[in-house]
C-alpha cells in the first residue's frame, strides 16, 4: 500500500480471504499466514497515516471537514481501495464491514447518504466475489461500492469517432483477480456458493440487466481484458477490438462509473506499453498494474521496440 501512495499510485487492491473468522489477505490461498490480515496490512496502517494528516493540535486545534486524503500535495484526492472477495461473498461481507468501522467511524470513507456520493479520504471498493445485493441494500447510507461487469455495458451505437476522449489530460494509476475457492464437503452447498459467487460483477444480482449500475452503487466497472477484447495478434489491436473497447468506455461513463481493464498483457513491454497508451487515449480512467516502476516513473508513451 505504501509503495504505492509513494508512487503516486491513487488505488490499491487487496486479495481478502476468510479464514477462521478474520480477513486474511493473499494473492493465493497457500500464501495465507496468521499475521497477514486486512487489519494489519492496510486498515490499521491507513487509519494512522490519515490521523497524522488530520492532526488536531495547539496550532489547529479543529478537525478539518471534509478530512484530508492520504496525499500532500491533493488532499482532496481520495484513495480508492478495491478489495478483491476471494471466498463466499455472503459471509464474507459482515466481517468487512465491521472491520471498516474505525475509518467509517472518523469519517474518512466515502459514501452514498440516500440522496447523492460524498466524496471522502477512502473510496472501498468490492470485486472478486462481493455481492451486489447486499452492498446496495441500503438505501440511506453505504460506504463500500461494487466493481460493475464492463463486460455488459458495451455501447456500440457511435462507432467512429472516439467518442471517450478525455479532455483533461491527467490519468491515474492503481495496482487483478482470480477464481475464489470454495471448500466446502456439502456438494450443495458447493452449488450454491457457485450460483451466487459468480465473480467479479457477476454475484448477487441478475446478471444481465447493466441499467442497475450507477454512480450511487458502484464505482468501477471492469473486465478482464484477455476474456472481453481477445488476444492482441501482431501487436495492435483489430479495429472490431477497438470498436468494443470504444463501446464499453462509453456504456459505462454514461452510467458514471470509471472503466478499469485487469488482465492486460504484461510482455512484452513494448505491447504493454502500446496497450497502455491506447486505453488511455480511448479514455479509461484507471490503469491496472503491478509494475509500478514501469508505470509511475518511465515514460511508457514513447515509441519503443517490441521487446523493450
Amino acid at each position: 500500500m505504501f509503495s504505492a501512495i509513494r508512487a503516486g499510485c491513487i488505488g490499491v487492491e487487496a486479495d481478502v480471504w476468510l479464514v477462521d473468522g478474520d480477513l486474511h489477505v493473499g494473492h493465493r490461498s497457500p500464501s495465507l499466514t496468521s499475521n497477514r490480515t486486512l487489519r494489519n496490512l492496510y486498515l490499521d496502517p491507513l487509519l494512522e497515516a490519515l490521523q497524522r494528516q488530520n492532526p488536531v493540535t495547539e496550532y489547529h486545534p479543529t478537525e478539518d471537514s471534509p478530512p484530508h486524503g492520504v496525499f500532500d500535495t491533493n488532499p482532496d484526492q481520495p484513495l480508492v481501495f478495491l478489495i478483491d472477495f476471494k471466498t463466499s461473498g455472503t459471509e464474507l461481507w459482515p466481517h468487512l464491514y465491521s472491520q471498516l468501522s474505525p475509518l467509517r467511524d472518523r469519517g474518512y470513507l466515502t459514501h452514498f447518504d440516500g440522496s447523492k456520493v460524498v466524496q471522502r479520504a477512502v473510496t472501498i471498493v468490492g470485486t472478486g466475489n462481493a455481492p451486489f445485493d447486499l452492498l446496495a441494500t441500503n438505501k440511506t447510507y453505504r460506504d463500500v461500492f461494487f466493481d460493475a461487469p464492463l463486460g455488459i455495458m458495451a455501447n456500440l451505437s457511435v462507432p467512429w469517432p472516439n467518442p471517450n476522449r478525455a479532455q483533461d489530460p491527467t490519468r491515474s494509476y492503481t495496482l487483478p483477480i482470480y477464481p475464489p475457492d470454495t471448500p466446502s464437503n456439502d456438494h450443495s452447498a458447493v452449488v450454491a456458493k457457485r450460483e451466487y459467487d459468480l465473480g467479479q460483477g457477476l454475484s448477487g444480482h441478475n446478471a444481465n440487466d447493466p441499467d442497475i449500475f450507477n454512480s450511487t452503487n458502484s464505482y468501477y466497472a471492469s473486465v478482464h481484458f484477455g476474456h472481453s477484447i481477445g488476444r492482441i495478434w501482431g501487436s495492435r489491436l483489430s479495429q472490431p477490438q477497438l470498436q468494443l473497447i470504444r463501446g464499453q468506455i462509453r456504456g459505462a461513463h454514461q452510467r458514471g462509473l470509471k472503466v478499469r481493464y485487469f488482465g492486460v498483457p504484461i510482455w512484452p513491454t513494448g505491447l504493454r506499453n502500446h496497450l497502455w497508451h491506447i486505453l488511455i487515449r480511448e479514455g479509461v480512467d484507471i490503469l491496472n498494474v503491478d509494475d509500478l516502476v514501469g508505470a509511475t516513473r518511465r515514460d511508457w508513451r514513447r515509441k519503443k521496440g517490441w521487446w523493450y
